[in-house]
């Protein structure tokens, strides 16, 4: 059976170990797994632009002896120029899977649907799985454990607040989430995820206050304040999120050792100053490295027997 990444939701805490265990492999032994997707080719789908997404998908099926196609907006003009469906089947003839980065989650799954082959969601509107992942992973490899740490969150409820939300709860790493009002995550996410929590014992909390979330964390979180698609909103969000910015003083009230993180790109000065993301809490650049090796993880788990 066709297996696919849409989202972290889909994914077991067993899985997500699986992944963990492998990505542990693949950075300890880089050369183990260079020929275990020879001969296999990966297509690239991105409406959006991509530094760390892009890169890491066609450097991690390069270094496990495959090949990956990068396909701009205008190539195929999904959903325009081409069905689809159509994309999805004409693909499925020539590749053995499929990433898609995308502006609405509807794409990623209609096209899964209609693939033969996995398809991997590599960024929607709602969902951004191999973020999310990388960042579970991070915070596994430098502290050892998610059992009775806390993850604050600060910022807006977007697509990545959303796989954090569904990551924590399935891994069991409790999740505490400041964002202003009217800028909450989803609440058919958090719904879903607090009955995730009901399983693995993770505490879920949503609140209006950075400076609340922060208290006593073991990793700070944020990301940009305005995502890609939402640039007029730009000046009105700086006003609004002005209270929600990592810095020295929001840090004071974590634990010392606290993780900063950010999945980047990062406007320095608005959502996080200088000071915060170079600092040696930070772990971001860690957190961008570890896309590459999860992914190499996700490629195998679902291209090798495909």
């Amino acid at each position: 059976m066709k297996k696919d990444l849409i989202s972290i939701k889909d994914l077991s805490a067993e899985e997500i170990e699986g992944i963990f265990a492998l990505t542990d492999e693949l950075k300890k032994d880089k050369s183990k797994y260079a020929e275990s997707l020879k001969g296999k080719t990966l297509a690239l789908i991105f409406q959006k632009p991509s530094n760390r997404t892009r890169v890491s998908f066609a450097v991690g099926m390069f270094q496990l002896g495959g090949l990956g196609i990068y396909l701009a907006p205008d190539e195929i003009n999904l959903g325009v120029r081409e069905t689809i469906q159509d994309v999805a089947r004409t693909l499925s003839r020539y590749v053995d899977g499929i990433v898609l980065r995308t502006f609405e989650h509807r794409n990623v799954e209609e096209l899964a649907k209609y693939a033969s082959i996995p398809v991997i969601n590599g960024l929607s509107d709602l969902s951004h799985p191999c973020q999310g992942l990388a960042d579970l992973y991070t915070i596994r490899e430098k502290l050892g454990s998610f059992k009775g740490l806390t993850l604050a969150y600060v910022g807006d409820g977007n697509n990545v607040t959303h796989s954090l939300l569904y990551g924590c709860s399935r891994a069991g790493l409790n999740i505490t989430i400041a964002t202003p009002e009217k800028f909450e995550p989803d609440a058919g996410v958090v719904k879903q995820a607090k009955a995730f929590a009901s399983l693995s014992g993770a505490k879920i909390q949503l609140c209006y206050k950075a400076s609340e979330a922060c208290k006593n964390a073991d990793v700070i979180y944020t990301d940009v304040w305005t995502s890609m698609g939402r640039e007029k909103e730009a000046a009105k969000r700086r006003k609004i999120f002005r209270s929600f910015q990592v810095n020295k003083k929001l840090l004071s009230l974590a634990k010392k050792h606290c993780l900063i993180m950010h999945c980047l790109p990062a406007h320095r000065g608005e959502e996080i100053t200088d000071e915060a993301i170079d600092s040696q809490n930070s772990v971001v650049f860690d957190q961008a490295e570890n896309r590459l090796h999860v992914q190499k993880a996700i490629l195998i788990k679902l291209l090798k027997n495909t």
